[in-house]
């Protein structure tokens, strides 16, 4: 396995690389410059990498510097996805939709948007989400008229992705810290895809930081929030796992999303050359089965999942 080897992005007709970069932290002026996202671009798009944004990601920062990057390299193998999202505290509608769209092609700078997600569809109901005014079926309706090409819906909740899923009209999901060393909560969102032949995108295999840190550092964070003790412990114990078989907590994360066969790419952020140059040694890690089957044993219950909280 290696994060530039590819595969198809389930029956959209994109193919996608084992490794994603993500790029929200890179669209965050003070914390990082434009030189050093530049670089970082520059290295994921020479090496054919597959790049996912967001119109909403630094303010849309985040676009118009992918944008930037893939303007200076044409004929690149690599693909491009980005997220329709709604201003801060403003409607999420079939108009914002469509201007979210034309912002995004403006800083990309693209006709076509060949694959776009419907992002965080928690911020209102699945009912206003469906509506024939409502944000997803101006998406599919931007699809038809080939202004974008797959569509599919990015966010938390599993819950509300399978119900997005059993519509039909998705092509793909976006999951994030849902599927990690320490939290399965997106098992049957994965299986309800690979029924369906969708691809999965799984987003923040280090839990938002957690799982990318040594046991015990000052303000370790899962999903967004402090990490609670049930988790510190296991990742601890994991920590310990990994060390007796030669690896690390970092590698042994990474590696499990990219193992996994229901999952077609994994979002990895980064804000630094060397971390993404890390992120792809650790793709291609060989790790014995015999470690993945010590990590199960260290799983959390399945109360301190995230999906505990959506119940």
């Amino acid at each position: 396995m290696t994060g530039t080897s590819t595969r198809p992005l389930g029956a959209t007709g994109a193919d996608v690389t084992a490794l994603t970069l993500g790029t929200s932290a890179l669209g965050r002026t003070e914390r990082v410059d434009d030189d050093t996202a530049a670089q970082v671009l520059a290295t994921a798009l020479d090496a054919g990498l597959t790049v996912d944004t967001s119109n909403e990601y630094g303010g849309g920062n985040s676009e118009v510097r992918v944008g930037r990057a893939w303007a200076e390299r044409p004929g690149t193998a690599s693909l491009l996805a980005t997220k329709v999202d709604p201003l801060p505290s403003g409607p999420f509608d079939a108009e914002r939709v469509r201007t979210s769209i034309a912002e995004s092609r403006e800083r990309l700078g693209m006709d076509h948007l060949p694959v776009v997600s419907l992002h965080d569809p928690e911020r209102i109901s699945f009912e206003d989400a469906v509506a024939p005014d409502g944000p997803w079926r101006a998406l599919l309706d931007l699809r038809e008229q080939g202004v974008v090409g797959a569509v599919g819906v990015a966010g938390g909740p599993v819950g509300l992705l399978r119900r997005f899923v059993a519509t039909g009209e998705a092509q793909y999901v976006v999951t994030h810290n849902r599927w990690t060393l320490l939290d399965r909560s997106a098992g049957a969102l994965l299986d309800d895809c690979a029924e369906r032949g969708l691809g999965v995108f799984n987003a923040a295999p280090f839990g938002g930081g957690l799982l990318a840190k040594a046991p015990g550092t000052p303000g370790a964070t899962y999903a967004y929030r402090e990490a609670p003790p049930a988790l510190l412990e296991a990742a601890a114990a994991m920590a310990a796992a990994c060390e007796r078989h030669g690896t690390d907590l970092a590698t042994a994360a990474l590696v499990f999303s990219l193992r996994e066969p229901r999952v077609t790419s994994t979002i990895a952020g980064v804000t630094r050359v060397e971390q993404w140059e890390r992120a792809l040694a650790q793709a291609g890690a060989d790790l014995p089965d015999e470690l993945f089957a010590e990590l199960e044993e260290h799983l959390p219950e399945r109360e301190h999942w995230l999906l505990a909280r959506e119940s």
